[in-house]
């Protein structure tokens, strides 16, 4: 095992309204103090009753998915939390995933991509 799954992670142009409405459904806390996330405008975090932690990003000119039409198609990312970020991250690129930044700005965590093209984070717990 390499990581656990942190969070899922959707892409928005309001993430705290999005964070409501799965509230709504999921119940739960939005924008519960957790020491992985830094809350701001443009990232919000619902923490749900099964431990199943849902963040929503702000992108710049949002475009939502047009299901079932493959020109714009579903996105999201899974964050994943590891201890040691260079060893997660050789093991990442063994397994085929490719790198998108490589955390050089000091942030703690770095994205790839997997085989697919699909990105993810490695987070440093």
């Amino acid at each position: 095992m390499i990581a656990d799954l942190q969070c899922v992670v959707l892409d928005c142009s309001h993430p705290g309204e999005l964070a409501e409405f799965y509230q709504s459904l999921l119940g739960g806390a939005v924008n519960q103090p957790d020491r992985r996330w830094a809350l701001s405008e443009d990232w919000a975090t619902l923490h749900t009753g099964s431990g199943l932690v849902l963040a929503f990003q702000r992108v710049a000119d949002y475009q939502p998915p047009l299901w079932p039409d493959s020109s714009r198609p579903q996105r999201f990312h899974l964050d994943f939390g590891v201890a040691d970020l260079d060893r997660a991250q050789e093991q990442v690129l063994a397994q085929g995933a490719t790198v998108l930044n490589d955390g050089a700005d000091g942030r703690s965590w770095r994205i790839y991509a997997d085989p697919a093209g699909h990105p993810f984070c490695l987070v440093r717990h």
